[in-house]
């Protein structure tokens, strides 16, 4: 009995060892790969407080000296950079809002609404997202311009309206696993059905819904393609153009690139790290039920 009751100890506490080793092991490679994604970014944001002549300095210097704040002045006054910052706060608060209607009541419809075609529509929609942007870039180009819509900031706002196939498909995904039971019990209550979605699945999605908005928000914050193509007007510029001014035909201001690149980056930053939780959240909960 006392040599079985060695054994049984000998092995918890092996498994107890493996298992603090493997945890060890982990924390170790996720630092080691979280300065490998980190290091890019300090280089960034040391070069943006360095001189011109100090940031590609060999070897490296990770330190500046001496720290030249007025480069984050400066930005706002080679450039209207407010103008190109109101643009894109526009774009980007039009979008997230556009997105956020449009794909919460398609996602509501092909999740809880049985309807003649409903399979058929929704793969018919999850095949669009196999589409390359490239191929309809064109066609799109043409149908813009034939409204009038060239040099306006429509054409990076008016399509988030009609839905986006991968938002649908991550909110219809976490509306499934939501009882059945509570709508039902709503509507025997004399509830209808855009109340039972207005009260009770958008109160329960709102770890989808933060998912969907910080995404919305990331992509067009950080889109320079579209708005390369539609904007020609300097007035009309975003931030990501704007970082593009910058870089001269000879020379380029890195102070002063960097420096805009750290301000454009933080918005971004602060709002992934204050809705953290609520993103891991949706992501987490978006395929539990098919």
């Amino acid at each position: 009995m006392a040599n079985n009751k060695i054994q049984f100890l000998t092995l918890w506490h092996s498994k107890q060892l493996k298992s603090a080793l493997g945890k060890v092991i982990t924390y170790i490679l996720l630092t080691l790969f979280a300065i490998a994604f980190l290091i890019p970014f300090f280089w960034e944001l040391t070069s943006s407080l360095k001189a011109q002549q100090q940031i590609f300095a060999y070897p490296i210097e990770w330190i500046p000296n001496p720290i030249v704040w007025s480069n984050y002045s400066a930005v706002w006054k080679v450039l209207p950079f407010k103008i190109f910052l109101k643009n894109s706060v526009t774009v980007s608060v039009l979008v997230l809002v556009g997105h956020l209607l449009s794909s919460t009541l398609a996602a509501y419809g092909f999740a809880r609404k049985n309807f003649w075609g409903r399979d058929v529509l929704f793969t018919i929609l999850l095949t669009t997202m196999m589409i390359p942007g490239q191929v309809t870039m064109i066609p799109v180009f043409i149908f813009f311009r034939s409204l009038g819509w060239i040099d306006t900031l429509k054409p990076l706002i008016v399509p988030s309206y009609f839905g986006s196939a991968f938002y649908i498909f991550l909110l219809r995904q976490f509306f499934l696993t939501i009882p059945n039971e509570l709508e039902e019990a709503a509507i025997l209550d004399g509830c209808g059905s855009f109340r039972a979605f207005t009260t009770i699945y958008l109160p329960l999605s709102k770890p989808a819904l933060t998912t969907v908005a910080i995404f919305s928000f990331l992509n067009s914050w950080n889109d320079f393609f579209n708005p390369l193509i539609y904007l020609n007007s300097l007035d009309k510029k975003t931030l990501t153009l704007g970082l593009a001014l910058f870089r001269g035909e000879y020379s380029t201001e890195w102070g002063l690139l960097m420096a805009a690149t750290v301000q454009i980056t933080l918005p971004c930053i602060i709002l992934f790290l204050a809705c953290q939780k609520y993103f891991v959240e949706g992501i987490a909960l978006t395929g539990l039920k098919q």
